[in-house]
Formats: C-alpha cells, structure tokens, sequence
C-alpha cells in the first residue's frame, strides 16, 4: 500500500512545480516577444517597400531611368614594372589595397583614360546641343559658362530661396601639385574657397574666389602653405549671415581643427574669423548640417579618424556648444555627407585611405545625435570594383534633387593625387526606398530602415519636370 507524502513533501512539490510552471511561461513570454518583433520587423519592412514600391509606381517613368544601372566590363592589365608610390593623406603602409586602385594611383596606368577621360571630351554647358544637352557624365571635365574646368573640389551647395539660386562652394585647386616633403601628402598651395552660382544644377556661373588665401603672413589659417579642406555654407536666418565652416590644418595634418567665416552675401567676400578644436577635440574632414527646425550641426572626424563627434551650433551658427556624442566609434569612417528624409536621417560616408579610393558605407538615425546604424554600401551598378571603390570617387555632399521626394544628388569628387586640379567630380542619383539588405546593431537583428542607393550612369540627367527648388 502506498504511503500518503508527508505535509512537508507535498509542499516542496507544490513549489517545484510552480517554479518549473514559471520558468516555462517565461521562456514561452520571451519566445513570444520575439515573435513578436520579428513580425513587427517584416510589417515595418513591408510597409518600407511598399512606400518604396509606391514612390517608384507614382513617378514609375522618372524612377526607372535612375534605376536602370549600366555595367562597365573592367579589364585591369597586368602589372608592368614598378608601381608609382600612393599619393595618400595619412599613413597606410599596411592596408592592401584592390588592384583597380592601384591602377587608379598609377598616373602611367594604361586605362588611365577610363578614370580621367580626355579634356576633349569635356562637358560644356554652352556648347551642348542635342543629346548631351543637361546630362551629367561623372568623371568627366566639367566646365562653367566661361569654358574654364569648374574648381569647387571637397564642397557643397547652398539653395538660396530668396534668389531661388543654387551656390556650389569648394576647393580652388587650381594650382601645381607637390610634396611639401618626401612623406608628405600631394597637396596645392591654398588659393581659397571658389563659389559658382546656377539656377539649374547644371549651368554654372563662376563667382570667383569667396575667401582667399594669405599670400605673405605665414602664421595665419588661410596661408598658401596651410591646409584649407571641405567648405560648407549654410545660411543664418536671424543673424542674416552666410555662415561657412571648413577644415583648417597645416601641411602635416597636426593642427587638426575648424574654421569659420561669415559673409551678408552668398558670393561673399567671405571674412574670416577663427579655428578652433571643437570640443576640444581633433577636427579634420567635417561638415555642417541644418535641420529642418533651424538647428544646425557640425559633424567632424576625430581622434585619429577613429570615430565621428556630432554636436549642434549656437544660435548664430559661429561655435559649437558643449553637446556632443560619438558616433561610429571605431568605425575609422570620414568624408560624411548628411541628408534627411521624412523625419530620417541618413549620411553617406568614406574609409581612411588619404586619396585613394575605397567602399562607401550608408548610415541611418531617428535622432542626428544617434545612435546611428550602419547599413551597408549603397553603391550599385558599373561592375563589383566601381562598388568597392565608391565608383573611384569619395562622398562630399547630398542635395535633395529638385522636386522629386525620395531622390537625392550625391556629390564625390574623384581626386587625381598626380594633379590634384584635374580631380574631377562624380554627380549620381541617389534613391531612398524599400528594405535594408541585411540585419542591424541596435534592433533586435532586424532590419527597420529603407535602403539607400546609388546608382552608376555614364550619362545620366535629372527627370523632366524638375523644379529649381528642394523644397
């Protein structure tokens, strides 16, 4: 016969039970969050592509020809002999490189002509007619309305609504090539900031030099001898300035900082007032980003380029604040060029290799202040080396092209290390639409973001019916 258990036993298991009953509903509540995410992701990245799908049905004309990418069959020829050294900004004796890079660095190369094609071949607005008429060709010459190669290096473009102008703001490298020292890297003397004016993206005025550089005082930022990189220009609604913020350094790359400038008009003259570390911190390539609210951002490579700092500006755009965060942290990203679309902020940026080339990256935030999530190369099109390459060029800004929601200008500039005035500039169609390739950092492993891409053209122009606005 058996035994009746005892109080006590029968009490420990009663609480064994309700124990392993507990663990066993929150092992199922856990597994059921999860689930829960993962649909809550697929609907997200439904609704992604369907507003994606939708962009692309309501101006299905427009999107089809920015979408239709052109393949370029790349033959790189065998080494022949000793390659020329890499002309780089900073230290990369360990870094491999892909062989179309090297081809690219090697100003002897064979297919030199496929990187920088003949001056010949130049676009020339005032001389366009028929089928070459408004189109962008990236990497070739581009001339402004005076027949001179436009000279707007490391820049970026100001839409002005009271004149409803465009201002494109750059380098004026318009110099001789050199080395300041055995080591050092390819640089031109500064000659200052070029600004060019057009009312159609396409068409481009020369404005002349808006801040010059110092021909005699040696101890000034603006020095000949100095280095001026990356000018952004924005404009100060209360102060009624146009505030222009760059990257100040000397020939070494030890100064590390920031510089501004204010001028009454967008085609200057520009008056300088100082440099700066903000934050205290080391600044080399940089950019200044204005937000919707009037709130304007500076956002700089820092600490060696190992990470990004991202703070806002003061009211009168003239210094930073004492907020700032790090983003991208040890990431080694640079060159960032920052956008927004409905409420999303998205930046495209470079790897650390000085000029050479290398794989853009795309990133992506609900707050400019982060965190940001990267999401991986946008580049598609040309053949796998362009994609690698950032299609041989590197980011320096995104404007919002005209008229069209959802779609972008993404600027890059093709630096030619052998003559740095001979770098040309990459202009492609940049889409937001539709889901992310792959799986995130801070969501759970899924991905919540639309993609962003850009597309390879050897030709490309912008849609018909464009307006000469970005609002």
């Amino acid at each position: 016969m058996k035994r009746p258990m005892s109080n006590f036993g029968s009490q420990v298991m009663r609480v064994f039970s309700g124990s392993r009953c507990s663990t066993f509903a929150m092992v199922w509540s856990f597994m059921g969050f999860v689930v829960l995410l993962h649909l809550i992701s697929v609907c997200r990245q439904k609704d992604a592509a369907n507003e994606g799908n939708h962009l692309r049905t309501s101006n299905r004309p427009i999107y089809l020809e920015l979408e239709t990418v052109e393949e370029d069959n790349l033959q790189i020829p065998p080494p022949k002999g000793k390659r020329s050294p890499h002309a780089t900004k900073s230290k990369n004796k360990n870094r491999r490189t892909h062989p179309i890079v090297d081809e690219f660095l090697d100003k002897k190369s064979q297919i030199r002509h496929v990187f920088f094609p003949e001056k010949r071949t130049a676009v020339d607005p005032m001389n366009s007619a028929g089928n070459d008429s408004f189109y962008y060709f990236p990497g070739r010459v581009w001339l402004d309305t005076e027949g001179n190669p436009i000279q707007a290096h490391g820049g970026g473009v100001l839409y002005d609504e009271r004149s409803g102008t465009y201002y494109w703001y750059g380098e004026y490298k318009d110099g001789p090539t050199y080395h300041a020292h055995k080591r050092g890297a390819a640089r031109v003397d500064v000659i200052g900031v070029g600004c060019y004016s057009s009312k159609d993206l396409w068409m481009w005025k020369n404005e002349g030099i808006v801040l010059a550089a110092k021909e005699t005082n040696e101890t000034h930022d603006l020095h000949k001898s100095k280095v001026l990189e990356r000018p952004k220009v924005i404009y100060n609604e209360k102060t009624r300035k146009y505030v222009m913020w760059m990257h100040i350094d000397d020939a070494n790359y030890t100064k590390a900082a920031v510089g501004v400038a204010t001028s009454d008009y967008p085609t200057g003259p520009f008056d300088y007032l100082f440099s700066k570390r903000p934050h205290g911190f080391d600044s080399r390539d940089m950019t200044i980003f204005k937000d919707d609210d009037g709130i304007a951002y500076v956002m700089y490579s820092s600490e060696n380029n190992s990470v990004l700092h991202v703070g806002p500006l003061t009211e009168d755009y003239l210094d930073v604040t004492h907020v700032m965060r790090r983003i991208l942290v040890g990431q080694h990203r640079e060159a960032p060029a920052l956008f927004k679309h409905e409420g999303t902020y998205y930046m495209i940026t470079s790897g650390c290799t000085g000029w050479a080339p290398n794989e853009a990256m795309a990133h992506v935030a609900d707050s400019i202040m982060g965190p940001w999530e990267t999401i991986g190369n946008p580049c598609i099109g040309g053949n796998k080396m362009y994609q690698l390459t950032t299609f041989l060029a590197q980011s320096t800004f995104v404007l919002p092209m005209p008229g069209q929601q959802g779609a972008f200008i993404f600027m890059a500039d093709r630096w030619n290390p052998s003559d740095l005035r001979d770098s040309r500039y990459v202009w492609l169609p940049l889409l937001v639409g539709g889901p992310v390739d792959g799986p995130l950092e801070y969501s759970f492993g899924f991905p919540l973001w639309s993609r962003v891409s850009i597309y390879w053209h050897r030709k490309w122009r912008l849609p018909k019916g464009s307006s000469s606005s970005t609002k």
